[in-house]
């Protein structure tokens, strides 16, 4: 493991999204403040000029380029092989902070012993609930995920559990699985429960994890008190038939295979 320096690690992957992503670390270096951190980016072959961007405008970003698209899980495996924090913060390029909400994260996992992964409140820009945390999914329940604007769906009451629609999402809970857009957890975490499964190019790698961290005794928890903006893109329900998608839909079969058709802890 590579010594700590930082009170965090801030591993960021980019892919094509380089105006949010400048809205993503500017925001990072304005609000957070009471801890050392160092941010990690990790760009997955963007050709869209992230690369000049940061190079330019964020010279203190530890800049991994990859020459092609790796994959979410493999690209935050990167990151972590060389963070050197004793907390890692996980975000997706889309997010933005509006106040030091990695503070809050950070005293709450540090007043929390069993603690080992938590995560913000994430809003959309008008300040609107997403779904952020969740249990743990049905089969169905995952492919309606990627079917949400079909009327029939929104009203499914496998979905709607899923997305734990049943509760306000205003006060600490224990969840099943945070998504990845925010995950804070413990560096200890990666030597008790491994790197994320680079077998899975994109999609359920959040819900793997969170699984793992469970089956070793920590619990995650879901933070509402402090809120993050995250631009969501949702790029596998814009384009049901395009490449991402079907890898998506591979990372699917292949964690359900993986826990023998049943995800649960």
């Amino acid at each position: 493991m590579n010594k700590i320096e930082y009170d965090l690690s801030i591993i960021i992957i980019s892919w094509k999204m380089k105006n949010f992503l400048r809205i993503c670390l500017e925001s990072i270096f304005k609000f957070t403040e009471g801890l050392s951190f160092e941010i990690i980016l990790v760009d997955n072959f963007s050709e869209d000029g992230t690369i000049e961007m940061i190079e330019n405008n964020f010279p203190q970003v530890h800049l991994i380029k990859n020459s092609q698209n790796k994959g979410v899980a493999p690209a935050r495996n990167q990151g972590l092989k060389v963070a050197k924090g004793k907390y890692i913060l996980i975000l997706d390029a889309d997010v933005e902070l509006i106040e030091n909400s990695i503070l809050s994260l950070y005293q709450f996992i540090e007043d929390h012993p069993n603690c080992g992964m938590v995560g913000a409140k994430l809003v959309d820009a008008e300040k609107k609930l997403q779904y952020s945390c969740k249990r743990f999914p049905s089969l169905i329940s995952l492919i309606y995920r990627r079917l949400e604007n079909f009327t029939f769906v929104k009203k499914s009451k496998s979905l709607n559990y899923h997305l734990m629609k049943d509760w306000d999402h205003n006060s600490i809970r224990e969840v099943d699985y945070l998504i990845g857009a925010c995950q804070f957890f413990r560096k200890e975490i990666v030597e008790k429960v491994g790197l994320y499964d680079d077998k899975i190019f994109y999609g359920p790698e959040d819900i793997d994890y969170c699984i793992r961290i469970r089956k070793e005794g920590w619990e995650v928890y879901y933070y509402p008190y402090t809120q993050i903006i995250h631009h969501e893109q949702r790029i596998t329900k814009k384009n049901l038939f395009s490449k991402i998608t079907f890898r998506h839909f591979i990372g699917i079969i292949y964690i359900y295979a993986k826990y023998n058709g049943r995800i649960k802890v």
